[in-house]
């Protein structure tokens, strides 16, 4: 994967002026790893809306079953799906207005960020929010 979506000015950006993130595959399980990173910005600050088809309250917030249904502003998508269900994922963000998409360690999909990024959002990929959170300053 190249560098460019790993930018550490668009990466400092989300984590310091967005207030709300739509975890994609967020459901009430506290052994996967989105629950722990949602939990993190949580803790930091940020609103997090959990988008998961059982549509349940996580963490305290309440769930939709997808980004169409949230009917807040999204600063940040993160597409917590395996890589083959990522390019979905981030065109349903484009279409629900986010600001951005992130993709964790490990979902890559270079098409989906292209896409993403040729609609205006900005683009992490294949970076963990936690990390790059310590990382920051």
């Amino acid at each position: 994967m190249s560098a460019e979506f790993a930018d550490r000015q668009v990466i400092r950006k989300l984590l310091n002026e967005s207030r709300t993130w739509a975890f994609v595959g967020l459901g009430d399980n506290p052994e996967r790893e989105v629950y722990s990173q949602a939990r993190l910005l949580q803790q930091r600050g940020k609103r997090i809306v959990p988008v998961h088809p059982a549509g349940a309250e996580v963490l305290g917030e309440r769930g939709y079953a997808s980004l169409a249904e949230v009917p807040d502003e999204i600063d940040v998508v993160g597409v917590y799906r395996r890589a083959e269900h990522a390019g979905q994922a981030v065109d349903e963000a484009i279409a629900a207005g986010a600001k951005a998409v992130w993709l964790p360690l490990g979902v890559i999909d270079e098409d989906a960020a292209r896409r993403a990024r040729d609609a205006g959002l900005d683009v992490v990929m294949d970076r963990c929010p936690g990390v790059e959170w310590a990382l920051r300053r």
